[in-house]
């Protein structure tokens, strides 16, 4: 791997009682994530297929642009095709190009997003929206590893690597057929299955300082973090767009903080209704421990009440778990 391809990619650091990575623009001390992080080195160096799959806003593309500049193909480019915002009749042409007079505007020979990848990657996201006749000639490709432009006589061999990314089970849509069991079979290679930010809430803290940093280079404010109730407001939100959400809504406190700290009423108006209709009883110390205290909930819950596994997949001792559960109640 070349030096900046390194430098985009951080190896995971311990915090306290888990693991902290970061990878770009990925940062996370969730056990899921952490999981997904400790196999990435080998599977972006085994050059198989991978399918990523999550809800609208989990972070699909950044996971396939760290697992591209963590691979042997870190030199070519990483090409990413959203399949749902091409016209279906256009999707054949722009992923396999067509020659000079293979209809009536082609003026010229256009190649198509598999050449412009070249030994790179290639990311089809919402593979789920391809019809089934560009579905057809995708599995050709993934087969036979060529394919033909329109308007060619003769197939172009490609080495391309695929990516593709569904906010979607595919399974479930194989299952309705809604989508072909064939190209499933061969994208679903190797899985990763990235959680709702509302299922990650340990990260929101992790997330909100790497955002601001972010924001403070495009407004030149300033800002350096968020107050105890703005967070508060922010560890309850649910999320509905995942961590694009979060993104925004920090965006949208930048446009009106003129002062050095994000209050709660920089926050959309959405945030905060929500905050006032949540029960807080059962609520404990700071927004931090609360978070706390709802990852280990749900992870117990998870691994149905089995403290070893839970330990295990949190990433602590279980001697640590037992006085987690004896501090936030959960005994």
């Amino acid at each position: 791997m070349d030096k900046e391809a390194m430098e985009r990619l951080t190896f995971p650091r311990r915090e306290g009682d888990g693991l902290s990575f970061e990878s770009g623009e990925i940062v996370s001390r969730n056990p899921l994530i952490q999981q997904i992080f400790e196999i990435l080195p080998d599977v972006a160096d085994s050059d198989c297929t991978v399918l990523i799959q999550g809800p609208s806003g989990s972070g699909k593309e950044l996971f396939a642009q760290a697992i591209h500049a963590f691979s042997p193909r870190c030199a070519g480019p990483f090409v990413p095709v959203n399949c749902s915002a091409i016209p279906e009749t256009l999707l054949e042409s722009e992923l396999f190009g067509y020659t000079k007079g293979a209809f009536t505007d082609a003026k010229k020979d256009k190649p198509g997003r598999f050449a412009m990848a070249g030994s790179g990657t290639l990311f089809l996201d919402e593979i789920e929206s391809m019809s089934p006749a560009v579905q057809v000639k995708l599995l050709r490709v993934l087969q036979e590893h060529e394919f033909e432009p329109l308007g060619a006589t003769s197939p172009a061999r490609i080495d391309v690597r695929v990516i593709a990314a569904a906010k979607e089970s595919l399974a479930q849509l194989v299952g309705k057929e809604l989508f072909r069991d064939d190209l499933y079979f061969r994208l679903n290679v190797f899985r990763i299955d990235l959680p709702p930010l509302k299922e990650r809430l340990e990260d929101i803290p992790l997330l909100i300082p790497f955002l601001i940093k972010k924001f403070d280079h495009r407004f030149h404010r300033h800002i350096k973090t968020v107050s105890d109730d703005a967070l508060e407001i922010l560890m309850q939100y649910s999320y509905p767009g995942n961590v694009r959400e979060l993104e925004n809504i920090i965006e949208h406190a930048f446009v009106i903080c003129h002062s050095d700290t994000i209050e709660s009423r920089h926050l959309p108006e959405d945030c905060k209704l929500q905050s006032k209709k949540i029960a807080v009883t059962h609520r404990i110390g700071s927004p931090l421990e609360f978070a706390e205290r709802q990852v280990v909930r749900e992870m117990l819950d998870r691994f149905n009440g089995n403290k070893s596994a839970t330990a295990q997949a949190l990433g602590i001792h279980r001697c640590t778990l037992w006085r987690k559960m004896k501090r936030f109640g959960l005994l």
